[in-house]
């Protein structure tokens, strides 16, 4: 598969991988049970360029092709799972919405800061009673002295605590069903957008997962990402992009299993030799390793599309089904 990358891929690649087994590995099962992940690591992200790997050069981010993203959040996701899910929700759904729907403003405001890890992106979709169903979404923005006002609930937020831009998803227009919903980018310091609660889960704790309480955050009219009603269509235009990313984080986790599982069975010593070399283990083993190949070459697959600029929404997510 080494064959079939570039020059650039492979370095983006090596880059990463360097740094996650130097920085990353050696601490991540601590980060997991202290439930945090230290600043000093998210810094180093960005200064790596990690955490801008889906925004041009032009606008302070260190784009290539989708296929180096994937391959660098496989590395990262081998050190430290919680990283890596920093890592895809900030770039996939925190720096894109902006690059693609964004005023000339708001990009030159918000990417250059979200490309170097300055803030931290988060995206606010889900509620506690609705995903992306636009019918069921309960959160309210109503127009009022040249700001929107917002009102609401968002559950399940990646990078909720940590982050210093989310972009939230309001009914602005709740007449118009799915065409009713509109896109916002909120400063996380605006008064009335409070961090309500952080979950406690059974893994991925180092990455901050939380809901979020919104009253009477008032927002400028130039905040509205996009235009009036395009909610939705912000919302479903990252799908793409996203799967692939928390594809190539399942890959990255499965590997790291899997390197475990092949070490334990090369020293664990049964029946006068190591485990590796019974049958029954063996073969699991080479199941194991058969499906993380096929799960890679999926979201390879998907990326390369993706880059191409093809429509690969099917593609994007058989990788994450068979991925995760």
């Amino acid at each position: 598969m080494d064959a079939l990358l570039s020059d650039d891929q492979r370095m983006v690649r090596d880059a990463a991988r360097t740094f996650a087994q130097a920085e990353l590995a050696p601490h991540a099962a601590r980060w997991d049970q202290e439930g945090k992940l230290p600043t000093s690591v998210v810094k180093l992200m960005g200064e790596l360029g990690l955490l801008g790997m889906l925004v041009p050069a032009e606008m302070g981010g260190t784009r290539s092709d989708d296929l180096s993203y994937a391959l660098a959040l496989e590395e990262v996701a081998v050190g430290c799972a919680s990283c890596a899910t920093l890592m895809s929700v900030h770039n996939s759904v925190g720096c894109v919405p902006i690059l693609k729907f964004g005023t000339p403003e708001q990009q030159q405001h918000w990417l250059p800061k979200l490309a170097t890890g300055d803030v931290i992106g988060a995206f606010c979709l889900t509620e506690p009673q609705s995903g992306s169903e636009a019918d069921a979404m309960k959160t309210r923005a109503v127009f009022e002295d040249d700001s929107w006002v917002l009102n609401g609930s968002k559950q399940f937020t990646t990078n909720g605590e940590r982050a210093g831009m989310a972009i939230v998803f309001a009914v602005t227009d709740p007449d118009l069903g799915k065409k009713g919903l509109s896109a916002f980018i909120v400063d996380t310091a605006t008064p009335g957008f409070t961090v309500a609660r952080k979950e406690n889960k059974m893994g991925i704790r180092a990455s901050d997962t939380c809901a979020i309480t919104l009253e009477n955050c008032r927002v400028p009219a130039a905040n509205m990402l996009g235009q009036r009603g395009e909610g939705l269509k912000i919302a479903l235009a990252n799908l793409e992009g996203g799967r692939i990313g928390i594809a190539a984080q399942a890959v990255g986790i499965a590997r790291a299993a899997l390197e475990a599982a092949k070490a334990y069975a090369a020293e664990r010593v049964q029946f006068g030799k190591t485990i590796d070399q019974h049958q029954a283990i063996a073969h699991m083993l080479a199941d194991m390793h058969t499906r993380l190949n096929a799960a890679r070459l999926l979201v390879h697959h998907a990326a390369r599309l993706r880059t191409a600029g093809v429509p690969c929404i099917s593609e994007a997510s058989q990788a994450k089904l068979f991925a995760s």
